[in-house]
């Protein structure tokens, strides 16, 4: 594998995407990088306020009990770093830093790339090429003729990173609508590891930070946070904030992923985490397709199921800036009526969006899912909630002991070897067998009552006798069958790798 990268080295330079969820520290987790999690910061509770008044606060809830946390925050640098010294280890991975692809040709076979870089023009073949170039890759869109479509908002947002001694903050992610010191506008609080919080305030569009630095009132400001501590900067920075995706995120032999396909607005943490499940459903879709184990019509399953995910972040992003960002005055006192109910109406405050944060997203309607009349998606859950398990959700993670498996303590470190059955009582054998015969991918077959021996995944699944969960390499339910319906798991076991299914079911 070759990773080129334009730039010569990294910007280690402040916090940017700091808020890593579950899911994605698991990923992480399996990739031998599980210390990003340890080195994050976790909180635990959102607040929402409204000036001086606490509307309401919720904490996360998981269906399973996974070890990780359900939040952390981490600088971008930090995982960065991490991922880079994993890299730098692994002989496979060849990355070349200040290569800048210029031209991009394929064919049936391959991917040309043409660089530009220190040692003169390159050209580099591959059977299939990832474009992860970031939200400023406008060249190598129009080179693959993807349109990137959307919403630029003129708002700015303030960015600083400070250091101070907060007590009773340290866990709790803080939501301020018209505070009175940033009237009209809003303010977020996260905490992050090493006594370092991260403040955004909502700022006009002509907002000028040199001038505010130079006149004393970035101080001012942080001071009617923190009050009469003592403080150092860290980072500072203005942003604005985008709403945008391409209309395809596969163009042949090349997939297109995170921001380079799809920017989100950050109230919700739905950036940095919907990129690495991009990431990851590419990589088990390239692995099957290059080992042979399905044929290249997989991929067309990561263009409708990460372009899903896209438009799922765009609408729930979209519609906490329109909250955040009232664009006319009916909107502004809207909004205002919203949150002078909100103080005294439960019923109100459910219309209060502060952000709704980043979750996996369910596969419900993708073509590699089985559909179970007996088991339908409810549709999105309560803030801070997951899903009941269904074919296409992300399967709840939990303790199991697998026999010879020392290494493995919950349930989702199995998920990447391959396919995974657990069947809950049934002929393990038979299902092993007729897996075995549908694909050539590896696969794993469990009786879940011997690995999950206190009943906290058959609870989290509530699952019943005589079934078996088929389960994909990146943890998402593919089908539940009958344990004795063999031509049922074989179409699911098809459909799953896009495979053409024989059998109904």
């Amino acid at each position: 594998m070759t990773l080129l990268d334009r730039r010569s080295r990294r910007s280690a330079v402040g916090s940017k995407a700091i808020c890593q969820q579950r899911d994605v520290l698991d990923i992480w987790s399996s990739l031998g990088a599980g210390r990003i999690a340890r080195d994050g910061l976790t909180w635990t509770t959102a607040r929402t306020y409204y000036r001086d008044r606490e509307l309401f606060h919720w904490s996360f809830v998981d269906r399973g009990h996974s070890p990780l946390p359900a939040f952390v925050n981490v600088s971008q640098c930090h995982t960065e770093a991490v991922l880079d010294e994993l890299i730098a280890a692994q002989p496979l991975i060849d990355v070349r830093w200040g290569y800048d692809v210029v031209d991009l040709h394929q064919d049936a076979e391959q991917v040309e790339l043409t660089c530009d870089s220190s040692a003169g023009t390159r050209r580099i073949t591959a059977p299939y090429a990832v474009v992860a170039a970031g939200a400023q890759g406008n060249e190598l869109r129009e080179l693959l003729g993807v349109t990137f479509d959307g919403q630029t908002f003129d708002d700015r947002f303030l960015i600083c990173d400070i250091r101070a001694e907060l007590p009773g903050w340290e866990t709790e992610r803080r939501f301020y609508f018209d505070p009175a010191w940033n009237p009209g506008r809003q303010v977020l609080i996260h905490p992050c590891p090493d006594s370092t919080y991260r403040i955004d305030w909502q700022v006009p569009a002509g907002f000028d930070l040199e001038a505010e630095v130079a006149r004393g009132g970035l101080d001012t400001r942080i001071r009617q946070v923190i009050g009469d501590r003592p403080y150092e900067i860290v980072w500072k920075s203005v942003y604005r904030f985008h709403a945008r995706k391409v209309d395809r995120m596969r163009v042949g032999r090349v997939l297109l992923a995170g921001d380079f396909a799809h920017l989100v607005a950050p109230f919700g943490a739905r950036g940095l985490n919907s990129g690495v499940a991009d990431a990851e459903n590419a990589a088990w879709k390239l692995a099957f397709v290059l080992n042979s184990w399905a044929t290249d019509a997989l991929l067309d399953s990561y263009d409708t199921e990460r372009r899903a995910a896209a438009a799922e972040n765009l609408d729930v992003a979209s519609r906490t800036m329109r909250f955040l960002v009232p664009q006319n005055r009916a909107e502004r006192e809207t909004r205002r009526g919203i949150l002078d109910a909100a103080v005294s109406d439960p019923e109100a405050r459910g219309r209060v969006d502060s952000g709704r944060f980043a979750e996996p997203f369910w596969y419900v309607d993708s073509a590699l899912t089985t559909a179970d009349p007996d088991r339908v998606f409810g549709g999105r859950p309560p803030r801070g909630e997951s899903p009941a398990a269904v074919p296409g959700v992300l399967v709840p993670d939990g303790p199991i002991r697998v026999a010879g498996r020392p290494d493995v303590h919950r349930l989702r470190q199995l998920v990447r070897d391959g396919l995974l059955a657990l069947v809950t009582s049934g002929n393990v054998r038979e299902v092993a067998r007729a897996l075995a015969a549908a694909t050539a991918a590896p696969s794993v077959v469990l009786q879940l009552g011997d690995v999950d021996r206190d009943g906290v995944i058959a609870r989290a699944l509530d699952a019943k006798p005589a079934e078996t969960w088929l389960i994909r390499p990146d943890g998402h339910i593919a089908a539940v069958v009958a344990t004795s319906d063999l031509p049922a798991l074989t179409a699911a076991a098809h459909r799953a790798v896009a495979a053409p299914c024989h059998f109904s079911g």
